[in-house]
């Protein structure tokens, strides 16, 4: 990647000093290691609205509270706090300061996290963190709503994509690791109901503006995705 760090040199570096990356897709495109890789080399703060989302569902679901109950997600909201820190190097999410990483990550979650996070009162509770975190700028963002809805001014907006097929293998191989007892077929059919989902939802859709950029990932390894990205920055602050 010294590329990178050749275009990130002199007068670029200094120009993109307190920006907003924004960076919203479909799921399985590369988005998370994509934006953790530009906010390493930038030495940005890096965000990741899915884990939020994933997190809230996990804690509602631990406390058996039904994504119908709108009543008593209202009230649980209250009990939340989610936040990131390192763990070996690993930005980590944790929920009430306990650490869900990998948690958040499971089959289980995956299947109910799109129902949870198309709660607008989640939403609403979400994106004002999302916001505040995001205050200060210098902070690359990936989600589903990002550049439409919570960094609607964000200097840089980028929209990841793939072929589903690619996305369901990149995702099943992730995934296997932790957890062996999942097949290709169910991550296949997550990916298809997650996309109808997110692409419908009356509130926050997953949407493509008009100043965002398209990256087609399903050719591209995760440095070609980075430098793609990089290279929007560059072409549009020298």
């Amino acid at each position: 990647m010294s590329i990178v760090k050749e275009v990130l040199s002199g007068k670029l570096m200094i120009m993109i000093n307190d920006i907003i990356i924004a960076i919203d897709g479909h799921s399985g495109c590369g988005k998370s290691t994509t934006a953790k890789k530009v906010a390493e080399y930038l030495n940005y703060s890096y965000l990741d609205s899915g884990a939020m989302y994933r997190s809230v569902t996990l804690y509602l679901y631990r406390n058996e509270i039904h994504y119908e109950e709108l009543n008593n997600i209202v009230k649980a909201l209250e009990n939340i706090n989610i936040s990131f820190k390192y763990v070996d190097g690993e930005q980590n999410t944790f929920l009430n300061e306990e650490n869900v990483e990998r948690e958040i990550r499971s089959e289980k979650i995956s299947d109910l996290v799109s129902k949870y996070s198309s709660i607008p009162e989640i939403r609403k509770f979400l994106v004002h963190r999302q916001k505040e975190l995001g205050k200060d700028k210098k902070i690359v963002v990936e989600g589903r709503d990002i550049t439409t809805v919570v960094f609607p001014n964000a200097e840089i907006k980028v929209f990841m994509t793939a072929n589903i097929e690619i996305r369901a293998k990149r995702r099943f191989e992730d995934m296997k690791r932790n957890h062996p007892e999942i097949t290709f077929s169910d991550v296949m059919k997550n990916l298809e109901e997650r996309d109808v989902k997110d692409s419908t939802r009356k509130d926050s859709p997953l949407l493509l503006t008009e100043d965002a950029i398209t990256i087609d990932t399903s050719d591209l390894e995760i440095e070609d995705q980075v430098k793609k990205i990089i290279d929007i920055i560059e072409a549009k602050f020298s």
